[in-house]
């Protein structure tokens, strides 16, 4: 074991040429960042998450009540035994041919069989309740988050010339804010990586998982090799849009169209020019050529530099799905009233088109037709009642 950690810790990948472990050491005129301070992280990513459950119950709830959004989610499918076994032991989605044998075997018609399975998928979808509650919660962090970090950035000399981040790297103090700062950001993530599995499951569930994998990666990375100036930069400029998204959201789910609409512009226009603009400019410039010039490339300079364009690559795909629905809902909706988190049913539906339509109880008898048997019992003129059905935006940076 001592073998295998030795060589996970070696030096020579971590740290620049002539640099050891013993030079980082905690004195009484320096504290430097050691990689046993990131241990506080697990249990507070614990807490957080807790803290969450607290304030969507006792704050976001009542705000949501306040602002009459609904409690109820969609209407429930009627109970009936043989669907519901096929529903979970067999499909949620089940094809024609099945369609057919259950038609015969209930003697309902398709189209019921399908309008049952659609309103039973939509059962396990949350409420729009919840779905505020769960915004609000990020929008509140987020706020705080940026805004310490804004306060506190300003008063450092790295802000305003990015060359700070290397001269005198890596002997560079670790300091309160610094430290605070850092579990606080790592201690989310992780509480968003749990969380990923008990909240509303996105259908870019992977890509989001790569993004916070990918965030942590770099975070850990820059705070083991004291990168922790530069990393503060990075941390500050991601959360700015994630604020706007979430208030986007929140306006959403109140139908506020008028500000939703206004905080999506903000926010695509905020997004797209911080991460494909900002970002590549002011920090892959200094992480780059900057560092390379003061410092030199090592092993673990190359991994870090990989992970920030990994983060670019993400960046460049959400701001072509940010382009994709801003267009296709300028496009669909009608002028002066458009809805870009509404109108488009694409990758981050969080709920099946139609799930309002024709709820009566299905027929006694059935009533074959070539129309029953193609349709999927779709109402175009019933929207999704206030339910997200954007392209998949960052939720966390």
């Amino acid at each position: 074991m001592a073998g295998i950690l030795a060589w996970f810790w070696n030096e020579r990948f971590w740290l620049p040429h002539n640099v050891t472990w013993a030079d980082l050491k905690n004195t009484d005129e320096a504290t430097f960042p050691q990689a046993e301070d990131l241990y506080l992280a697990c249990p507070l990513a614990f807490c957080i998450f807790m803290i969450r459950l607290v304030f969507e119950r006792f704050i976001a709830r009542p705000c949501a009540m306040g602002l009459k959004i609904q409690t109820n989610g969609p209407q429930k499918a009627q109970p009936n035994a043989i669907l519901e076994k096929v529903f979970t032991a067999i499909t949620k989605h089940p094809d024609e041919k099945r369609l057919e044998g259950l038609s015969k075997q209930l003697d309902w018609d398709v189209r019921t069989i399908q309008r049952w399975f659609r309103q039973r998928r939509n059962q396990e979808k949350p409420s729009t309740l919840a779905r505020f509650c769960e915004s609000m919660w990020r929008f509140t962090f987020y706020l705080y988050i940026f805004t310490y970090g804004v306060r506190f950035l300003k008063k450092t000399a790295w802000l305003w010339n990015t060359k700070e981040c290397w001269y005198n790297y890596p002997y560079q103090p670790l300091t309160v804010d610094i430290h605070y700062y850092y579990i606080l950001e790592l201690s989310f993530y992780l509480s968003l990586i749990f969380s990923q599995f008990t909240d509303i499951r996105r259908k870019d569930f992977l890509i989001m998982f790569l993004h916070h994998v990918a965030t942590i990666s770099l975070i850990t990375f820059s705070y083991v090799n004291n990168m922790a100036r530069v990393g503060t930069l990075v941390m500050c400029l991601h959360d700015a849009a994630d604020v706007l998204i979430e208030a986007a959201k929140m306006a959403n789910y109140a139908k506020c169209q008028i500000l939703c609409n206004l905080l999506f512009a903000m926010f695509a226009i905020l997004f797209i020019s911080s991460r494909l603009g900002v970002y590549p400019v002011w920090i892959l410039n200094t992480t780059f050529f900057e560092s390379w010039e003061i410092v030199g490339p090592y092993p673990s300079w190359w991994v870090f530099n990989l992970l920030l364009i990994l983060l670019q690559l993400l960046h460049s795909f959400w701001s072509y799905l940010i382009v994709k629905t801003a267009c296709r809902a300028i496009s669909k909706g009608k002028v002066g009233k458009w809805n870009p988190l509404h109108v488009s049913k694409d990758d981050r539906s969080d709920i099946e088109s139609g799930s309002d339509e024709d709820d009566s109880p299905p027929p006694n008898h059935k009533h074959h037709s070539s129309s029953s048997s193609s349709t999927n019992g779709t109402n175009k003129n019933h929207g999704t009642n206030g339910y997200l059905t954007g392209a998949p935006y960052p939720d966390e940076h």
